[in-house]
Formats: structure tokens, sequence, C-alpha cells
């Protein structure tokens, strides 16, 4: 976007930019690209597929977009579906595995925001 562009307030979700985290795990970033304090993602665990135990200084909330898996956080695990929501406090281990044939998608909020996922993202967009 260029500097002279307005930032919109209405986030159009089939046009946000996407990045591949891992196999099984793709994410679009719907805000968090433009100097945002905070940033909001789709991420999608395929079917078949798990994310691993993994940590980061960020908090993460959100809430079960679409799908099932088993969510991992800390020392408590339980089947999630759509419409549940969930809080991840910082350096906190999570995971989750995918449950049936549609993809586990995870609208996620991070703050800060993810520097990783704009890093990604410039890599993948320079490719």
């Amino acid at each position: 976007m260029k500097k002279s562009e307005k930032i919109p307030y209405f986030v159009d979700k089939t046009r946000a930019p996407r990045i591949a985290q891992m196999e099984g795990l793709e994410t679009a970033i719907l805000t968090g690209l433009h100097g945002e304090k905070m940033m909001m993602v789709l991420n999608s665990t395929l079917p078949g597929h798990t994310v691993p135990l993994h940590s980061h200084p960020h908090e993460q909330i959100g809430m079960v977009y679409a799908g099932k898996a088993t969510l991992k956080i800390g020392d408590e695990e339980r089947i999630v579906e759509k419409g549940d929501f969930y809080r991840i406090p910082v350096n906190v281990p999570h995971s989750d595995t995918t449950i049936g044939d549609e993809p586990f998608v995870m609208l996620d909020i991070f703050y800060p925001v993810r520097e990783d996922f704009v890093e990604k993202y410039e890599i993948e967009t320079l490719t």
C-alpha cells in the first residue's frame, strides 16, 4: 500500500494477503501490515494436519471461525468448534489438530503484531 493510500476500515477477507506458515497451515493476514499495534488473522489448519506445540511472546485471543479441532493450551486440552472462544497468554505452549474433513479456522488477534508474519509476507511477496 502506498503512503498516500487510506488504510481501509472494512476488511475484505477474500483479498487478504496469504502466507503458508508450514505444511497444512495457511494464514490470511486481515490487519497488521500498516503500522497497527494489533494483528488479526485467519489461521487455517487443513484436514489431516497438526500445528505442533509452540509458544510466542504475543498475547493471542480468538474464536473458532469454522471447523473442529483438538486445541491444547498449556496443560488444558479440549475439542473446540465454530463459535468457541479462547485466550493464549504470552509464552504459553499451544497446538491444534484438525478433526474431520474441513479446515479448522481460527480468527486470531495478536498483540503486539506478529513481525514474523510480516517478514514472511514480505519475503513471499518479493519471490
